[in-house]
């Protein structure tokens, strides 16, 4: 499956299109629902608030919708994807792209909320949400067989502590969950 890029095209190399299937968030969809059920208990919240003090006009009710579809921005989450040599990271009508067996850096970024920045050779970038790695065990699978081949061919020049220490979370909340299902928790 081919993905577009949002970045110029590069002479250096291509993006693989992968002989294996594409792994997904399994949770996207749960969170893009959450997501919308926020913006519209705002929107209901305001319109009923300002309904029932007696000064809802058309302006007023079109500026709290504006606020709920800005809430529902901020609130809406990332789609990542991954095959066999690469990532993506898909934010409303924007995916950005990375070759992971081509990953030159990896950096975490502390901050409200946790990202991971990867960088590869070709000069793409993404930033994803670690805790999406955690939760999906595949989309965990293709990204560190990639940066496995990264880091034995020497190209992987900063971030292996950051994702030997993601691969520990990853193998720990795995191990944690097949627990749970078998009852040995």
């Amino acid at each position: 499956m081919e993905h577009r890029d949002d970045t110029r095209p590069q002479a250096t190399g291509r993006h693989p299109s992968g002989t294996a299937a594409a792994a997904y968030d399994r949770a996207w969809a749960g969170e893009v629902r959450g997501a919308v059920r926020y913006a519209t208990a705002l929107l209901g919240l305001l319109l009923c608030l300002d309904g029932a003090a007696g000064s809802l006009t058309w302006w007023r009710g079109a500026l709290w919708l504006l606020a709920a579809l800005l809430l529902l921005l901020v609130l809406y989450p990332a789609r990542v994807s991954a095959g066999q040599g690469w990532l993506a990271c898909r934010r409303l009508g924007r995916t950005r792209r990375v070759r992971t067996d081509l990953l030159i850096a990896v950096r975490p970024l502390d901050g409200v909320s946790r990202r991971l920045v990867l960088r590869d050779a070709l000069g793409n970038r993404v930033e994803i949400d670690p805790d999406v790695l955690v939760r999906n065990p595949d989309l965990w699978y293709r990204l560190d067989e990639g940066a496995r081949r990264a880091e034995t061919a020497g190209i992987l020049l900063t971030g292996t502590t950051a994702l030997h220490l993601l691969a520990r979370r990853v193998n720990r909340e795995t191990a944690l969950s097949v627990f749970r299902a078998s009852g040995m928790e």
